[in-house]
Protein backbone atom coordinates (compact mmCIF):
# COMPACT_ATOMS: atom_id res chain seq x y z
CA UNK A 1 0.00 0.00 0.00
CA UNK A 2 1.40 3.40 -1.00
CA UNK A 3 1.83 6.30 1.36
CA UNK A 4 -0.94 8.07 -0.50
CA UNK A 5 -3.41 5.19 0.06
CA UNK A 6 -2.41 5.01 3.73
CA UNK A 7 -2.95 8.72 4.13
CA UNK A 8 -6.37 8.54 2.47
CA UNK A 9 -7.41 5.66 4.74
CA UNK A 10 -6.33 7.56 7.84
CA UNK A 11 -8.25 10.62 6.74
CA UNK A 12 -11.32 8.48 6.00
CA UNK A 13 -11.18 6.86 9.44
CA UNK A 14 -10.78 10.25 11.07
CA UNK A 15 -13.79 11.56 9.20
CA UNK A 16 -15.80 8.54 10.30
CA UNK A 17 -14.80 9.12 13.94
CA UNK A 18 -15.77 12.77 13.70
CA UNK A 19 -19.13 11.82 12.26
CA UNK A 20 -19.68 9.16 14.93
CA UNK A 21 -18.82 11.58 17.74
CA UNK A 22 -21.10 14.13 16.16
CA UNK A 23 -23.96 11.66 16.05
CA UNK A 24 -23.33 10.68 19.65
CA UNK A 25 -23.35 14.31 20.74
CA UNK A 26 -26.52 14.99 18.79
CA UNK A 27 -28.50 11.81 19.44
CA UNK A 28 -26.77 10.18 22.39
CA UNK A 29 -29.46 11.45 24.77
CA UNK A 30 -31.95 9.22 22.96
CA UNK A 31 -29.99 6.11 23.82
CA UNK A 32 -29.57 7.27 27.41
CA UNK A 33 -33.30 7.99 27.62
CA UNK A 34 -34.10 4.55 26.22
CA UNK A 35 -31.93 2.92 28.86
CA UNK A 36 -33.52 4.99 31.61
CA UNK A 37 -37.03 4.12 30.38
CA UNK A 38 -36.15 0.44 30.13
CA UNK A 39 -34.72 0.30 33.64
CA UNK A 40 -37.48 2.50 35.02
CA UNK A 41 -40.18 0.40 33.34
CA UNK A 42 -38.79 -2.80 34.79
CA UNK A 43 -38.60 -1.20 38.23
CA UNK A 44 -42.20 0.03 37.94
CA UNK A 45 -43.45 -3.41 36.94
CA UNK A 46 -41.74 -4.97 39.94
CA UNK A 47 -43.14 -2.24 42.18
CA UNK A 48 -46.71 -2.73 40.95
CA UNK A 49 -46.39 -6.50 41.35
CA UNK A 50 -45.20 -6.08 44.93
CA UNK A 51 -47.92 -3.50 45.64
CA UNK A 52 -50.69 -5.70 44.24
CA UNK A 53 -49.38 -8.72 46.12
CA UNK A 54 -49.27 -6.77 49.36
CA UNK A 55 -52.81 -5.47 48.78
CA UNK A 56 -54.11 -8.97 48.04
CA UNK A 57 -52.40 -10.33 51.14
CA UNK A 58 -53.88 -7.55 53.25
CA UNK A 59 -57.36 -8.32 51.95
CA UNK A 60 -56.85 -12.01 52.59
CA UNK A 61 -55.69 -11.32 56.14
CA UNK A 62 -58.74 -9.08 56.69
CA UNK A 63 -61.09 -11.83 55.49
CA UNK A 64 -59.42 -14.44 57.69
CA UNK A 65 -59.55 -12.10 60.68
CA UNK A 66 -63.25 -11.50 60.04
CA UNK A 67 -63.99 -15.22 59.76
CA UNK A 68 -62.29 -15.82 63.10
CA UNK A 69 -65.00 -13.81 64.85
CA UNK A 70 -67.16 -16.17 66.92
CA UNK A 71 -70.26 -14.00 66.80
CA UNK A 72 -71.96 -14.18 63.35
CA UNK A 73 -73.12 -10.56 63.58
CA UNK A 74 -69.59 -9.35 64.35
CA UNK A 75 -68.26 -11.57 61.56
CA UNK A 76 -70.71 -10.08 59.05
CA UNK A 77 -69.83 -6.54 60.18
CA UNK A 78 -66.11 -7.25 59.79
CA UNK A 79 -66.62 -8.73 56.31
CA UNK A 80 -68.61 -5.66 55.30
CA UNK A 81 -65.50 -3.55 55.99
CA UNK A 82 -63.28 -5.57 53.64
CA UNK A 83 -62.68 -3.72 50.39
CA UNK A 84 -62.24 -5.44 47.08
CA UNK A 85 -63.10 -5.51 43.40
CA UNK A 86 -64.04 -8.15 40.87
CA UNK A 87 -63.97 -11.78 42.04
CA UNK A 88 -62.53 -10.75 45.42
CA UNK A 89 -65.53 -8.49 46.04
CA UNK A 90 -67.89 -11.30 45.03
CA UNK A 91 -66.32 -13.82 47.40
CA UNK A 92 -66.46 -11.38 50.31
CA UNK A 93 -70.11 -10.55 49.61
CA UNK A 94 -71.04 -14.22 49.42
CA UNK A 95 -69.31 -14.88 52.74
CA UNK A 96 -71.05 -11.87 54.26
CA UNK A 97 -74.46 -13.06 53.06
CA UNK A 98 -73.80 -16.55 54.44
CA UNK A 99 -72.86 -15.06 57.80
CA UNK A 100 -75.95 -12.86 57.82
CA UNK A 101 -78.08 -15.90 57.10
CA UNK A 102 -76.37 -17.71 59.98
CA UNK A 103 -77.47 -14.82 62.17
CA UNK A 104 -81.04 -15.44 60.94
CA UNK A 105 -81.02 -12.16 59.04
CA UNK A 106 -82.57 -13.52 55.86
CA UNK A 107 -83.73 -10.12 54.63
CA UNK A 108 -80.28 -8.56 55.05
CA UNK A 109 -78.62 -11.57 53.42
CA UNK A 110 -80.96 -11.29 50.45
CA UNK A 111 -80.19 -7.59 50.11
CA UNK A 112 -76.46 -8.30 50.14
CA UNK A 113 -76.89 -10.94 47.44
CA UNK A 114 -79.11 -8.71 45.32
CA UNK A 115 -76.52 -5.93 45.46
CA UNK A 116 -73.88 -8.41 44.30
CA UNK A 117 -76.15 -9.63 41.50
CA UNK A 118 -76.38 -6.06 40.20
CA UNK A 119 -72.65 -5.33 40.49
CA UNK A 120 -71.40 -5.07 36.93
CA UNK A 121 -67.76 -5.10 38.06
CA UNK A 122 -67.82 -8.81 39.02
CA UNK A 123 -67.92 -11.78 36.60
CA UNK A 124 -71.37 -12.93 35.51
CA UNK A 125 -71.05 -16.34 37.15
CA UNK A 126 -70.82 -14.72 40.60
CA UNK A 127 -73.79 -12.50 39.82
CA UNK A 128 -75.82 -15.53 38.76
CA UNK A 129 -74.83 -17.37 41.92
CA UNK A 130 -75.91 -14.39 44.02
CA UNK A 131 -79.25 -14.25 42.19
CA UNK A 132 -79.78 -17.97 42.74
CA UNK A 133 -79.00 -17.79 46.44
CA UNK A 134 -81.23 -14.74 46.90
CA UNK A 135 -84.12 -16.54 45.21
CA UNK A 136 -83.62 -19.62 47.39
CA UNK A 137 -83.39 -17.63 50.63
CA UNK A 138 -86.35 -15.46 49.74
CA UNK A 139 -86.03 -12.80 52.39
CA UNK A 140 -88.30 -9.96 51.39
CA UNK A 141 -88.72 -11.20 47.81
CA UNK A 142 -92.23 -12.22 46.80
CA UNK A 143 -92.89 -15.60 45.21
CA UNK A 144 -93.41 -14.15 41.74
CA UNK A 145 -90.01 -12.44 41.79
CA UNK A 146 -88.30 -15.56 43.11
CA UNK A 147 -89.91 -17.74 40.45
CA UNK A 148 -89.02 -15.32 37.65
CA UNK A 149 -85.40 -15.21 38.83
CA UNK A 150 -85.18 -19.00 38.93
CA UNK A 151 -86.82 -19.36 35.52
CA UNK A 152 -84.21 -17.01 34.05
CA UNK A 153 -81.43 -19.02 35.65
CA UNK A 154 -82.99 -22.30 34.49
CA UNK A 155 -82.54 -21.39 30.82
CA UNK A 156 -80.44 -23.92 28.87
CA UNK A 157 -76.74 -23.19 29.00
CA UNK A 158 -76.88 -21.24 32.25
CA UNK A 159 -74.35 -22.44 34.88
CA UNK A 160 -77.01 -22.96 37.56
CA UNK A 161 -79.73 -24.23 35.23
CA UNK A 162 -80.27 -27.64 36.87
CA UNK A 163 -80.18 -26.29 40.42
CA UNK A 164 -82.71 -23.65 39.42
CA UNK A 165 -84.95 -26.36 37.94
CA UNK A 166 -84.79 -28.25 41.21
CA UNK A 167 -85.87 -25.17 43.14
CA UNK A 168 -88.69 -24.53 40.68
CA UNK A 169 -89.92 -28.09 41.22
CA UNK A 170 -89.97 -27.49 44.98
CA UNK A 171 -91.90 -24.28 44.44
CA UNK A 172 -94.44 -26.20 42.30
CA UNK A 173 -94.90 -28.66 45.15
CA UNK A 174 -95.37 -25.81 47.61
CA UNK A 175 -98.06 -24.45 45.28
CA UNK A 176 -99.74 -27.86 45.15
CA UNK A 177 -98.88 -28.49 41.50
CA UNK A 178 -97.34 -31.96 41.78
CA UNK A 179 -97.70 -32.68 38.05
CA UNK A 180 -95.52 -29.69 37.14
CA UNK A 181 -93.03 -30.68 39.83
CA UNK A 182 -92.79 -34.26 38.54
CA UNK A 183 -92.29 -33.02 34.99
CA UNK A 184 -89.41 -30.80 36.06
CA UNK A 185 -87.84 -33.55 38.18
CA UNK A 186 -88.10 -36.05 35.34
CA UNK A 187 -86.40 -33.64 32.93
CA UNK A 188 -83.73 -32.97 35.53
CA UNK A 189 -83.02 -36.69 36.06
CA UNK A 190 -82.79 -37.32 32.34
CA UNK A 191 -80.42 -34.41 31.78
CA UNK A 192 -76.91 -35.65 30.99
CA UNK A 193 -75.40 -32.75 32.92
CA UNK A 194 -77.07 -33.62 36.22
CA UNK A 195 -74.75 -34.72 38.99
CA UNK A 196 -75.31 -37.94 40.91
CA UNK A 197 -76.29 -36.03 44.05
CA UNK A 198 -78.82 -33.93 42.16
CA UNK A 199 -80.33 -37.01 40.52
CA UNK A 200 -80.51 -38.79 43.86
CA UNK A 201 -82.44 -35.91 45.42
CA UNK A 202 -84.84 -35.77 42.48
CA UNK A 203 -85.33 -39.54 42.55
CA UNK A 204 -86.03 -39.54 46.29
CA UNK A 205 -88.59 -36.78 45.88
CA UNK A 206 -90.32 -38.58 43.01
CA UNK A 207 -90.49 -41.80 45.03
CA UNK A 208 -92.02 -39.85 47.90
CA UNK A 209 -94.61 -38.44 45.48
CA UNK A 210 -95.40 -41.93 44.18
CA UNK A 211 -94.32 -40.92 40.68
CA UNK A 212 -92.60 -43.38 38.31
CA UNK A 213 -88.85 -42.99 38.27
CA UNK A 214 -87.33 -42.61 34.78
CA UNK A 215 -85.66 -45.73 33.38
CA UNK A 216 -82.33 -43.93 33.21
CA UNK A 217 -82.20 -44.03 37.01
CA UNK A 218 -83.85 -47.39 37.55
CA UNK A 219 -81.24 -49.09 35.37
CA UNK A 220 -78.31 -47.71 37.35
Amino acid sequence: MSDTDSFINEVTEEVRRDRLYGLIKRYGWIAILAVVLLVGGAAWIEYTKARDMAAAQAKGDAVLAALEQDDPAARAAALAQVEGQGPARAVVDLLEAATQLESEEAVTATQTLQALALNGDVPQVYRDLASFKAAVIGGELDMATRRQTLENLASPGQPFSLLAQEQLALMDLADGDSDAAVAKLTALIEDAGATRGLRDRAQTLMVALGAPVPDTIQSE
